[in-house]
């Protein structure tokens, strides 16, 4: 099928460019305009779309062509820009930059060019003048499909853009749509698994405010709306359409954990529950005294348990009910924090606080990013969702470790190159560190709703 959607990239020479703020800029100068905007990130992380739906109040999903093919990209997309006038999708790290050194493969520049997606580049100019011409014409030209129809600057003063505006006009021959002076008063905080959360900031919609009326005064955006609105029709396909063996399944409660310590979820992963006929249900592993009623199976995400040690600790109640369920046989899926909620216990700062007391094992901070990145998640026992031998898409980043991580699953890099087993999958259980990406293996979901619906107490 065929599907149009106004959208735009902001990509960025690498990490540090400013694309979140300019996004988060651009994002609430549509608002003020009263116009309807989505979002996407290029990539696997999970904070900044959950940072532009809290905040700004707009569908967010992530763009990520390890985990899928174009045209399953491209009908996400498209499904997450329905009724909305434009989608701003956010690069990642450097605009080629992808999963190894020596490609391409799944960088921001191939999101562009399979989605078709018109490319704005903004690049800091602090400490650069004349310079910036042919580091941008570089990157203009290093592949001959870049798709780059306009710059911004950042971190460049009123009276220096002035002057660089027409000059690189003239030798690049797109536009240059306007600047970001140095923003001291808006910096976006970081932690060690991204941005602080939305509740943690103070005066953050005040901040925004802010920088929705820099962004407006300072950046062209009828013109950013006008290349948006030239982006080409798209050519995608929803996998449920053609996947065999999707049932038509009754309705599906299932718990999901969401509060100040579980919030990390791939938002299509929670769409295809729902698409697969589950009803999803919230509830707080913090604040709530126990699981809700009537639900047939659990999922626990990732988060930042380690931030709330002691209140998790003292909610004996819900660890109980949580204990009691499981070994009931409730079908479960924790991810990161989730698996590290399940454990006996967890470490923080030399204080060991009792946890849900599931699995055995305990977690600490080792200090040090123990494993980054995508991961190929293979079946090397039979277990009840991933069969032996098969396979799920998944993207570990975590300093926590555990003394055991489980033996289920292989764990392959990309590259192949590296490999470690992983996941604790005994009956109804499956978790670990990776953060799974439900649309790269739908009968793994399909066995867990499955195993959901034939779960009694």
């Amino acid at each position: 099928m065929n599907k149009h959607c106004n959208r735009i990239m902001i990509a960025g020479i690498g990490s540090g460019s400013g694309k979140t703020t300019l996004v988060c800029g651009i994002l609430m100068a549509l608002k003020m305009r009263n116009l309807k905007a989505g979002s996407c990130k290029c990539g696997p992380d999970y904070i900044d779309p959950m940072f532009h739906s809290r905040i700004f109040d707009v569908p967010s999903i992530n763009l990520d062509l390890f985990f899928t093919a174009p045209q399953v990209m491209n009908y996400l997309l498209c499904r997450n820009g329905e009724d909305r006038d434009i989608t701003v999708i956010e690069g990642v790290m450097g605009f080629y930059d992808g999963l190894s050194m020596d490609s391409d493969r799944a960088s921001s520049y191939e999101v562009a060019k399979m989605s078709k997606t018109p490319v704005i580049l903004t690049v800091c100019c602090k400490g650069m003048a004349y310079s910036v011409v042919p580091l941008i014409r570089g990157i203009m030209e290093f592949r001959k499909d870049s798709n780059i129809k306009g710059i911004i600057l950042n971190q460049v003063s009123d009276m220096t853009y002035l002057q660089l505006k027409p000059v690189m006009e003239q030798e690049l021959g797109i536009p240059v749509l306007g600047h970001l002076p140095v923003l001291q008063e808006f910096v976006l905080k970081s932690r060690h698994l991204g941005l602080v959360m939305p509740k943690e900031r103070e005066n953050l919609s005040k901040e925004l405010e802010r920088l929705g009326n820099v962004v407006e005064s300072n950046i062209n955006i009828e013109e950013i709306i006008k290349i948006a609105a030239q982006a080409p029709e798209l050519s995608c396909e929803n996998p449920l359409e053609h996947h065999k063996n999707v049932p038509t399944l009754p309705k599906t409660v299932i718990g999901v954990a969401e509060d100040e310590a579980f919030c990390f979820y791939y938002r299509d992963n929670l769409k295809l529950l729902e698409e697969l006929g589950c009803k999803l249900v919230k509830f707080s592993p913090l604040h709530d005294k126990k699981l809700p009623e009537q639900i047939q199976g659990i999922l626990l995400g990732g988060g930042y348990p380690e931030l709330h040690p002691q209140q998790l600790s003292h909610n004996q109640s819900m660890k109980q009910s949580i204990q009691n369920a499981l070994k009931a046989g409730m079908p479960c899926i924790a991810e990161c924090g989730g698996f590290q909620y399940l454990q006996k216990s967890l470490w923080v700062k030399g204080v060991e606080y009792p946890m849900a007391d599931v699995i055995s094992s305990t977690s600490e901070n080792t200090g040090k990013l123990v494993r980054f990145g995508y991961i190929h998640l293979k079946g090397s026992n039979a277990n009840l969702y991933l069969k032996a031998g098969e396979e799920i898409k998944a993207h570990e980043f975590h300093y926590f470790d555990s003394t055991d991580n489980g033996d289920t699953c292989l764990a392959v890099k990309p590259s192949g190159k590296r490999q470690w087993k992983c996941v604790y999958g005994r009956k109804n259980l499956f978790a670990g560190y990776p953060h799974l990406y439900f649309y790269s293996n739908i009968n793994f979901v399909q066995r867990f709703i499955k195993a959901c619906q034939e779960w009694k107490v």
